[in-house]
């Protein structure tokens, strides 16, 4: 054992402390109530903020029990894990943090596999913050491979991009950004999303491409791209018109390669020049990252790709945004390592199942008819039976609300603005016991709903903060 002496000279050092250590003055904590709207004066104990913060989020809404959204609220604790050991690690940060770049890599390679690339090899993808990021660099790289062949007359020329009324907001909005026109195939009768035929007779000479939606926000229905690139395809015979295709698998990426094998929608189709999807969704990750993905490198122009010398290295990136979290493309991997296609299909699978199983039960209450059933994606809409005249969809989600539930009710777009649903997203972690608890809770809110003089629900805007 050693021998130590003790020390030899004045005590001049001192530990260097971090004001986060410790608590500044409990007393503090206990009598003086801090600001909302400003910083306060001083540091509070770290008890005190963690309390503070906590009880004020026990008023929000319980995530497993939203209906509204498509984004993934459980995963396994092995995942969280792995998310607190990267939360800290800047995913642009490519040459600091390689082995996580290197999880990225796979990611996009395992993707491109599973979508059928030509050669998965030569396909190339990146991260993103989810869909909504992902569909705007599609769209940029539409427009600038359109720009470029039409440079003789743009910027002269105004470009247009052909879609469905039913597209997600986030198209719409990069329309606006980017200056492009958004042409919109519109709803008709029971038909709920793009028509192929219809889209092909918008298309034109500035047209930069095409947006199939692989599960509707309105109905979880899949938009028949194969169709699409059919009608695209004898455009070009008669008119000599080339229009790519963008598949907005949000969703149903994840879904259709699983439990609708059969469905020809990726990459074998020669038009479809690139893919987007959500992570968060049915790519069983909590929210944070999607992915956008192109047939080949000459389908993503150069140009479009910034190489940054950024802490010593070369650093190529394709985004809107520059610093972000590592730990949501970590656990992607981690899901994708996890399950494998086997363990996708059983997730996809039940919930599918549990979807079509609730839909069914909704239509024998006899109160109200289903406008899906939960085939394609695992969502289904339904509106009120045509006899029913006492209560609307709109007092079904108000008063579902008051048991937990967040049950989205909204009007359809023009041409079908006089049909209002509910919709329900069946997510992995929505059991069929939990579907059983909403069947038994809107039974037993029906015979109340009957008894009412009329529908309760005048301002429809305010009756649900559902917005697509």
């Amino acid at each position: 054992m050693p021998l130590h002496q003790g020390q030899q000279k004045p005590d001049t050092d001192r530990h260097s402390v971090n004001p986060f250590y410790g608590e500044a003055n409990p007393v503090s904590g206990m009598v003086e109530a801090p600001p909302k709207h400003r910083l306060p004066d001083g540091p509070l104990p770290p008890t005190t903020a963690l309390q503070l913060v906590h009880d004020e989020l026990m008023l929000d809404g319980n995530s497993r029990l939203n209906l509204a959204t498509f984004v993934t609220t459980w995963m396994e604790p092995q995942a969280g894990i792995l998310m607190a050991e990267c939360r800290d690690k800047n995913m642009i940060d490519k040459d600091e943090y390689p082995r996580t770049a290197e999880l990225e890599r796979r990611c996009v390679s395992m993707l491109a596999d599973l979508w059928n690339a030509p050669d998965p090899s030569a396909a190339v993808g990146c991260s993103t913050t989810g869909s909504s990021e992902a569909c705007m660099l599609a769209g940029m790289a539409l427009k600038r491979r359109w720009s470029k062949r039409n440079a003789d007359r743009y910027p002269g020329a105004r470009p247009n991009l052909v879609m469905g009324v039913n597209v997600q907001v986030c198209w719409e909005k990069f329309c606006n950004f980017w200056e492009v026109e958004a042409r919109q195939v519109p709803m008709e009768g029971d038909r709920f999303h793009l028509d192929p035929e219809a889209a092909a007779g918008l298309c034109d000479e500035n047209t930069i491409g095409v947006v199939g939606i692989l599960g509707s926000t309105f109905d979880g229905s899949y938009e028949p791209i194969a169709d699409l690139c059919a009608a695209l395809d004898r455009l070009q015979e008669r008119t000599g018109l080339d229009i790519p295709v963008h598949v907005d698998g949000a969703s149903g990426a994840m879904v259709a390669p699983f439990i609708d094998e059969d469905l020809v929608w990726d990459f074998r189709l020669p038009r479809v020049s690139s893919i987007n999807t959500s992570g968060h969704k049915y790519g069983l990750v909590y929210p944070g990252v999607g992915w956008a993905l192109w047939r080949t490198a000459e389908e993503l122009p150069e140009e479009l790709v910034f190489r940054v010398n950024y802490l010593g290295g070369d650093m190529p990136t394709f985004a809107l945004n520059f610093s972000r979290p590592g730990a949501q493309v970590v656990a992607q991997y981690y899901t994708f390592l996890r399950l494998g296609r086997e363990g996708f299909r059983a997730v996809q699978q039940t919930t599918r199942d549990v979807a079509r199983a609730l839909a069914e039960r909704v239509d024998c209450l006899g109160d109200f008819r289903l406008i899906t059933r939960g085939d394609e994606l695992p969502v289904f809409a339904f509106t009120t039976a045509p006899e029913v005249t006492t209560y609307d969809v709109f007092d079904v989600s108000r008063r579902m609300r008051e048991n937990g539930w967040l049950l989205p009710a909204y009007t359809f777009p023009e041409n079908r603005q006089d049909l209002s649903v509910l919709r329900v997203v069946c997510r992995n972690g929505f059991s069929s016991d939990l579907a059983d608890l909403f069947i038994e809770d809107l039974s037993r809110l029906l015979p109340e709903l009957r008894r009412q003089p009329h529908p309760l629900t005048h301002d429809k805007e305010a009756a649900t903060s559902f917005h697509h």
